[in-house]
Parts: C-alpha cells; structure tokens; sequence
C-alpha cells in the first residue's frame, strides 16, 4: 500500500493532535495518503495551495482535517468550500462532521434545490465552515445572508468538474468579493492552464503547488475488465451479470438521463429493484435515494455522471459502465466510487465495436492493461458489427493484444487471438495517432 499511503509518517506527525487524531484512527486510519501527507502541513503552515491527486487518495482530508483543527469555534463564516454539485457537497459536510465529533466547529450546507430557510439559519447559528455549491453561495452572498468579512480559508474542491458545468464566472466573483486576508487552496484531479492560471490570480506570491504521482486507490484496488457488447444487447447483458453475480451494491453509469431512466425502468420491469439519480429529480428525492444507499437500503444505483459526484459512500463493491465516458478522466472518476479507503472493487465495462481505441486512451490514463471478462454463460442476440476495433499503438508498450509487430499483424491475422478483441474482429493495420486527444464516438454522425 506504498503506493497510495505515505507509510512513512503518522498524521501525528503532520501537526495534527488531540482528539482529531482519536476520531481520525477511530475511523481506521493509521497513515495519511501522498497528497495528506503533503497538503496537510502546507495548510497548516498558513500558505495558499494548489493540490493535485487522483481520485480516491482523500483530497477532502488534505483539507478538511487542517481546517477542524484551526477554525475557531466562536467565530462563524471563517471557512467557505465550494463544490461542483449538491452530492459532494453534502458528501464534504458529512467527512467533516465525522472527524470533528463532538465539540468541534459548527458545519453547514448552502447547495441549490432546497429552501433558503434552513440554510440561513444555520448561517446565523453561526456556522463557522461553510460548505456549498457556488451558485448558490453567490446567491446567498448577495441577498447578504452570508458574509465574507471573517473568511480565513477559501477551498475550491474538484476544480475542473466546476469549469466543465460552468461556473467560471460564478467562481471569479465569490474570490473576488473575499476581500479580508485569508488562505486559498484549490484541489483537483486535474490541474489544466486555465485552472493554475484562475487559481494564481486570487492567490499570494508564495503558492505551493502539489502534485502526486502515487497510484489512486482507483487504480490499483479496483479489478478491472471489459466485455464487448452489441449497443442493443447491453440491457440484456446488465440484467444477466446482475442476477449470475449478486454484488452487494452495484452503481451504473449511464452517459444520457434518458438511458438513466431506460435501464432502470427495464430492471425493476424485470425483478431487479433498481433506482436511478440524474439531474432532473427534484431535491428531495435525490436525498431520500442518497439516504437509502449510505443506510445499505439498496442494491442497484443507476446514474448520470454529473449526478454521482460525490457519491462516496461505503460498500459500493461493483461499477458498471453501462456507457464508455468520453473523456477517459471520468472513467476514473467513475469507478472512484469504489474501492474506498482501500477496500478492493470490481469495475467492468461494456465496450461497443467501434469504442476500441476510447477503451485504449483509458488504460493509458489509468496506466493499466484492461482485460477482456469471459462470460461464455450469456447469449448475445445481436452480433458485432464490423467497426474500428480496439488496437495498440506502434509508439505504447508491448501489449498482449499481438503476437507480433502491427505490420506483421496485417499480413497475417491468424497469428492474433480474436478474442483479446471486441466484437472478435481483428484490425487490418495500425491506428491513426491518439495520444493525448479526446476520442468522440463517431455513431450518429
């Protein structure tokens, strides 16, 4: 586990003590992550921050457990957490309150979707960390029911997600409005020019930026497979893994609200008690949902991307990516559901005939080798059509995926198990160049 834990220091060692460290091994843990490890005397030392890690290495306590232990409890608005979506919000609120215990500061939500009543009252109790989604902290700011005079820590979580659903603008104006002297600190899987850029402009001179390279829990703790499916036998295939396997909390992505609600619709029509969330339920019922997944109420969570952001929930054992992402960042994202505080997952991925080079631009990502899951038991209906079929660069790493060198391959394809391929069908020459682009699915077109 040297890989995700810096094995070589304590939290005490960090700066942190008392009763936080007591709730923080009461939870299990003895070492802090690389980016904790790292992160966490940055903050504690009173400097402005940038921090990037991949998912599942605990940015949330990079920052959070610093925060508990210097906020004062009299003092309220000191610390202001912005987040992309209501579910990580929420998520953020309840790590927090887990580590601080009893006694400690005051903590409360300010997100989109539900009534400003409860949410200034926890203002005016006088919360002193604030956590919410930009949009409506904006909101709240200006109707002047959340001041900024007392902030001393400005954290911006999963930056990129926030850029990619646009709240650039929103983002700009909350830092812009803090005018009192205070630590600003970004955290993010990725960190793009633009996100250093907007970071450096609202930060001091002496930034610390981080980067991580250990492994993510999400890499090196989640087994990993892909099985090669016709578009129209996916429903199919999902129903059989999910009644030949019995996962004890299986959640799957979906790139469409409109399949969200598909798949779930044909699972509970065929006796598989499944549940959706996406973007377009209301508030309340994406809580009752959230409620029932953390009590362990459910076996099945059907959803959209966006709307699983922040779905860190103990006991998610399988990741189903119903649809490939198009960006292989979200695969990583996605199957960061599981294997959390370094319990093992199972992550498996229906790829259609013409995915192949996506599926290969996310093992480069992930900088692992995905195999193909056997499943002789399952009867495809429909076969695979004939399309751009998964392959290996001249310029990557030896794959299993060939016997011999691509031109090799393309005089003589009976040298090549057409199994290591989806849909069977072996690829007559080497691909176009893909590193470092953003493959898009060319169905539809």
């Amino acid at each position: 586990m040297s890989e995700i834990f810096d094995t070589e220091s304590t939290f005490a060692d960090l700066g942190l003590d008392g009763k936080l460290l007591a709730n923080i091994e009461s939870a299990g843990f003895k070492h802090p992550t690389h980016i904790q490890a790292q992160l966490i005397p940055v903050i504690l030392a009173g400097r402005d921050a940038l921090g990037q890690a991949k998912t599942g290495t605990g940015k949330t306590a990079a920052f959070g457990l610093p925060l508990i232990k210097m906020a004062d409890k009299a003092v309220p608005c000191q610390a202001l957490i912005l987040a992309p979506t209501r579910e990580l919000a929420t998520q953020i609120y309840r790590e927090l309150r887990e580590w601080s215990g009893k006694g400690g500061p005051r903590i409360a939500t300010v997100v989109g979707g539900e009534k400003y009543g409860k949410q200034i009252e926890a203002i005016e109790k006088g919360a002193t960390i604030i956590v919410g989604t930009p949009g409506r902290v904006m909101d709240l700011h200006q109707k002047r029911k959340l001041p900024f005079d007392n902030l001393r820590w400005a954290i911006l979580d999963e930056v990129d997600r926030m850029l990619d659903i646009g709240f650039r603008d929103d983002i700009r104006k909350i830092l812009s409005k803090i005018k009192c002297d205070h630590q600003t600190i970004f955290v993010s899987a990725t960190i793009s020019g633009e996100i250093e850029r907007l970071a450096r402009k609202f930060m001091k001179n002496d930034v610390e930026k981080i980067v991580t390279v250990a492994d993510a829990l999400t890499v090196s703790q989640v087994s990993q497979h892909y099985l090669p499916c016709h578009w129209k036998d996916k429903k199919r295939l999902l129903l059989h893994l999910l009644t030949h396997t019995e996962p004890a909390l299986t959640l799957v992505f979906c790139k469409m609200k409109s399949t969200v609600r598909d798949v779930t619709r044909y699972l509970n029509d065929h006796k598989v008690e499944a549940f959706e969330i996406h973007g377009d339920l209301n508030q309340g019922k994406r809580n009752r949902i959230m409620q029932r997944l953390r009590e362990g109420k459910l076996e099945v969570l059907v959803a959209s991307d966006l709307a699983a952001r922040g779905l860190d929930v103990e006991g998610i054992t399988h990741i189903i990516n119903f649809d490939l992402p198009e960006d292989p960042e979200i695969y990583v994202h996605r199957i960061g559901r599981t294997a959390r505080a370094g319990r093992s997952g199972v992550a498996w991925s229906f790829v259609e005939p013409d995915e192949g080079q996506r599926l290969t631009e996310i093992e480069k990502l992930a900088g692992v080798m995905i195999d193909q899951l056997e499943y002789p038991d399952f009867e495809p209906r429909y076969k695979s059509d004939k399309g751009k079929q998964r392959s290996a660069e001249e310029e990557s790493a030896p794959s299993k995926r060939f016997s011999q060198s691509v031109t090799a391959a393309a005089e003589d394809t009976k040298t090549i198990d057409p199994s290591l391929f989806p849909g069977g069908v072996v690829p007559k020459g080497p691909p176009p160049k893909t590193l470092g682009s953003r493959l898009r699915s060319r169905r539809g077109r």
